[in-house]
Order: C-alpha cells, then structure tokens, then sequence
C-alpha cells in the first residue's frame, strides 16, 4: 500500500502542468547539447595543454566551446520560460553549423598534424585524436535536428538514435586506435572495444525494421552496461595516472590515460534513451506482457501530452 502511494505520488508530481519541461524531449536535447559543449572547453584545455596551445588556431574550439554554451542557455530560457521561439531558432540554427564547422575543420587539423605527412597504420593510430573533434559535429547536427524535425515524431524520435549510434561507433574507433597505441596491455582495454560494437548494433536495429517495446527495454539493459563500462573506464584511467611514479599529477592527467574520455559512455546513454523513449509511442507493444519501458511511459505521460 505504502509503495502504491509513493507511485501514485511520484505520478503526480511527474505530471504536474509546472512539470511539462521535465516531459519535454526537446528540452533535454537541448540541455544535453548545451551540457556537452560546456565539457568540451574543459577537455579542449587540457588536450591542447600538451603543446601548450602552440598555434593560435587551438584556441577556437575552446573560445567556442566556452561561447556556445552561454548563447544556448539564454535563448533555451527565453524560449522555455517567456516562450520566445525566433532567438532559440536562429542562434541554435547558427550554432549548430558553426559547431559542424568548427568540427570538420578540427578533424582536418588533427590529420595534417601526421597522418598526411606520414601515411601510416603507425601515425593514424599515435596521431593526435583525429575523430575527436567530431564530438563538435555530432552536436551540431543534434541542434539542426531538434529544430528541423518535429519533435515526438519516430522520425526525430531515429534521428537522435543515429546521432547516439555514431557516438558509439566513433567510441568503437578511439578505443581500438588508442587502446592499440600500447597493444592492448591490459586484457580491461578490450571491454570498451567490444561494449561499443554491442551499443552500435543494438541500436542500429530499429533504425532499420520494427521492433517492439521489448526490443527496447533490451536495448535499456544495453545501455546501463554501456554506463557501467563508462563508470569502470574512468576509474581505471584515474587509478593508472594516480599509481604512475614520475611526473606531477597535472602532468599524468594530461600525457597518461585520459581520465574523462571513459566518461563518454554513460553520456551517450543519456543520448540514447532520450532517443528511446522517444520511439516508444511509436512501435508496438509486445504481443506477450507489457514492456518495461512501455508502462513507464505509461505512468509517465498523461494522455494529453500524447
């Protein structure tokens, strides 16, 4: 009885009128593009320490990285809080193709640094991180699609898969490549290699046929092992730079095991579940039971926001 209530409590504080934004998908792609680029300044900071910001150019990704977030959220709050739609379209839509921009060009730079001079399986593998800055891109195209597409539809409800899917594939490549770096020293350094390629396949599925809603709840259970490999990666990169004799602390945490890349898992995963919950009005039930994911949605959505 006691557990009823707190449930039938819990529902009515979810679907509270003054709580529509916490039911809002839209809203979350927002806040999650918004909460990645501020993460990117950080990460840029400490990635181009290495070289000490050697060329002015390193500096961009971080000036926008810092610019971005703070442009986001003010028309994010004018368009959430006065409802003020033309700021929150045009500065996302700028945004976002400079984020594409910014991106492209960074993968462009990343590769003129060895690749192109070298031509290598060697110089692709200990190059700086090629594929990294499309991070940038991915986010851009997540703020094209959040305004191009109409929301609640399965058709944005796959486009925001996709975009978690190419994360996970670009996780598959920067695991393989710089795990390979030291040739797989450690057996732990296969884990987030194979996890990866579970997560793009799992959901690569239904972007390609139907499935139902017990599709998705195996797709959950896929995703929370891709958070807990995320979880153990960064405790492992942390405890190897911290057991690392030699240098300062600042100086293993920049050159060592990256502490924060592991970190990119459990972010994906929120990615992919706003994209999976998304879809779930739109496939069937299972012709057995009920889903999990199905009757949260259920209890979580009242009719008149279906």
């Amino acid at each position: 009885m006691a557990a009823n209530n707190l449930i039938a409590r819990g529902r009515a504080l979810i679907t509270h009128p003054r709580m529509r934004w916490a039911r809002d998908p839209q809203l979350w792609v927002e806040l999650f593009v918004t909460s990645n680029l501020l993460v990117l300044a950080a990460d840029i900071y400490i990635a181009h320490s290495v070289n000490q910001f050697r060329k002015a150019a390193e500096y961009i990704p971080l000036y926008f990285s810092i610019a971005a977030p703070i442009a986001l959220a003010i028309v994010i709050a004018l368009r959430w809080i006065w409802r003020i739609h033309a700021p929150w379209r045009d500065i996302g839509y700028l945004v976002g193709w400079l984020a594409i921009l910014v991106g492209l060009a960074g993968v462009l730079y990343h590769l003129e640094s060895r690749f192109f001079l070298d031509r290598t399986l060697k110089s692709l593998t200990y190059a700086a991180p090629f594929a990294a800055p499309l991070s940038y891109t991915g986010l851009g195209f997540l703020l094209l699609v959040d305004r191009m597409v109409e929301v609640r539809t399965a058709d944005w409800a796959r486009w925001i898969i996709a975009m978690a899917l190419g994360g996970f594939l670009g996780n598959f490549v920067l695991t393989l490549t710089d795990h390979a770096a030291n040739g797989f020293f450690a057996q732990t350094e296969w884990i987030p290699v194979i996890s990866s390629a579970f997560a793009t396949g799992f959901l690569l599925v239904p972007l390609i046929t139907n499935v139902t809603r017990r599709y998705l709840d195996l797709c959950l259970i896929v995703m929370i092992l891709q958070a807990l490999v995320g979880v153990l990666g960064f405790w492992l990169h942390l405890r190897a730079n911290l057991i690392e004799p030699g240098a300062s602390l600042w100086d293993r945490l920049v050159n060592g095991a990256p502490p924060m890349a592991p970190l990119l898992f459990p972010n994906l995963v929120g990615l992919a579940l706003i994209g999976l919950w998304g879809l779930i009005p739109h496939v069937p039930e299972a012709p057995q039971g009920t889903s999990w994911l199905g009757a949260t949605y259920a209890w979580a959505q009242p009719d008149n926001d279906e």
